[in-house]
């Protein structure tokens, strides 16, 4: 068969942004290399409660300029748009500072470290008239619009089971972000997130959720499995750990064929589409691996500011408030059962 092309924003020639960075830590790091690399966006900022640490970022990757806070960051006029990098419990308030300032943002995931963050942020960008996201990058990738065009035009038949697993073997030192409850911590927010999008992309919102998992000993979700069931009964396995590391493969099985994505399927590669007589693969031609899948979201949003949009329809407010809702309803199932 002839694969769908993928309806996706070129990563140059199109609308440009100058951005600002907020947080410039490992993700920045990926985000600000690929931008700079692979289109024509350009970071004109970094801002850091560290001065040093944000001159330091800043030199590295070639920014102009460079701020020992927040509010020096978002109050520079050649900042278009904040990308709010820094944990996730500073997403909120980082991000309704930048929302405050009149700037774009663009917050990584989770939005908050729940659904009442995630609510603040976006009534906040709603009332301001800016344009907000959540940084669900996987969703911008090329594959996941060729997927999208496969489920759409009925090619796997009736979908009726979908799986997601990601985990990585986080160590065992819990004074981390990710083990720290006090910072958004625990394997939900910072991998989990990517099972529960796909399977909630694929099926829809979920009617029932059941989930079981257990606790670290700095007490947040060190692993979580879930079973997801949509509203016509096909149903969503999903599992997400730091314990561990896992295939972080995906699958979406119909009737009529199934889509297994190559590992890890957050990232840019390809999948095969199987069916019961022969097996066809698709591979993302622009040859970004990794994390340098990171821009596709980038050139996206240019292009939806460039339009006059608020929020992407690919990855809607309405779309994260869902998702951190399932992800509250996960965690507190999750620590009801390890506090009994």
């Amino acid at each position: 068969m002839t694969f769908p092309h993928p309806r996706v924003v070129p990563l140059r020639g199109g609308p440009q942004l100058r951005w600002g960075v907020l947080g410039p830590g490992g993700i920045a790091t990926d985000f600000v290399s690929t931008l700079h690399a692979h289109t024509d966006q350009r970071v004109t900022a970094v801002g850091s409660r560290s001065a040093a640490r944000a001159e330091h970022f800043a030199r590295t990757h070639g920014i102009p300029r460079s701020y020992g806070s927040a509010q020096g960051l978002v109050d520079d006029p050649e900042v278009d748009i904040v990308y709010v990098a820094a944990p996730n419990s500073q997403h909120r308030p980082l991000a309704l500072q930048a929302i405050a300032a009149g700037k774009h943002v663009l917050v990584e995931k989770p939005i908050g470290v729940d659904h009442a963050d995630a609510l603040a942020i976006a009534q906040a960008a709603r009332a301001a008239g800016v344009f907000a996201m959540e940084a669900m990058w996987s969703r911008f990738l090329p594959q996941t619009d060729v997927i999208l065009q496969l489920l759409e035009s009925g090619r796997l038949g009736t979908v009726t089971l979908v799986t997601a697993d990601f985990g990585a073997d986080f160590g065992t030192d819990q004074t981390v972000p990710v083990f720290r409850p006090e910072t958004g911590g625990g394997a939900m927010r910072d991998i989990g997130i990517y099972p529960v999008w796909f399977g909630r992309f694929v099926l829809g919102h979920p009617q029932e959720i059941v989930a079981r998992g257990q606790l670290t000993d700095s007490g947040v979700d060190g692993q979580v499995a879930m079973i997801f069931t949509a509203a016509n009964s096909a149903q969503a396995l999903l599992s997400t750990t730091m314990l561990a590391d896992t295939p972080t493969e995906a699958t979406i099985s119909g009737t009529l064929a199934r889509i297994e994505v190559r590992s890890p399927f957050l990232m840019p590669d390809g999948f095969d589409l199987v069916t019961a007589d022969d097996r066809q693969s698709w591979t993302d031609e622009s040859g970004l691996r990794l994390r340098d899948g990171l821009c596709w979201q980038a050139t996206a949003i240019a292009a939806h500011v460039a339009d006059g949009l608020t929020e992407s329809p690919l990855h809607t407010l309405d779309d994260s408030l869902a998702i951190m809702e399932i992800i509250d309803e996960v965690r507190r199932s999750v620590h009801e059962a390890g506090q009994s």
